[in-house]
């Protein structure tokens, strides 16, 4: 493979990577979610955690089960190469909603992923993630216009069977 190419396809493999970690975090996936980061991988999101990967994974995934829904939306991906390293800057979109005092209550945020990876093995995975939020809101919301169209947030939603290989 020619080094363009190779690039190319090193740069698949990370964005690949940002996509199965927004999926893990939607479908409630611990090991998606694990195989993101490197085993020794760490995570920095502000002062919401600061610890390992494997632990950030748990933590959101206790978090979101509270929830009623969340969407998480990963774009700008901007990458950098350095043989088996690289680093990241990708922009997220994290739409919450869950119940509080009785109330539908929807936040939204908006931030960024800037991550440290590397190669090992063959596989492209984190090895520190800083998250930095650009904007954040909460509001009241209304219940929704239609109900859910057959979505779920665990490996019975319809993406794993497209998806089988």
């Amino acid at each position: 493979m020619t080094d363009a190419y190779a690039q190319v396809a090193d740069k698949q493999a990370i964005a690949d990577q940002l996509c199965n970690y927004a999926r893990a975090m939607d479908r409630i996936d611990r090991d998606l979610g694990y195989a993101v980061w490197h085993d020794d991988g760490t995570a920095r999101y502000g002062e919401m955690f600061e610890g390992s990967g494997r632990d950030f994974v748990d933590w959101v995934c206790g978090t979101h089960a509270q929830m009623i829904a969340h969407v998480h939306r990963i774009t700008n991906i901007l990458i950098m190469l350095d043989g088996d390293s690289a680093a990241s800057e990708a922009y997220v979109h994290a739409t919450l909603r869950f119940e509080q005092d009785g109330a539908l209550m929807q936040g939204t945020v908006f931030g960024r992923y800037l991550d440290r990876w590397s190669r090992r093995d063959g596989r492209w995975a984190i090895d520190h993630r800083d998250y930095l939020q650009d904007i954040d809101e909460l509001r009241r919301v209304e219940a929704p216009l239609v109900g859910a169209f057959g979505g779920r947030r665990d490996g019975g939603d319809p993406s794993y069977a497209v998806l089988r290989r």
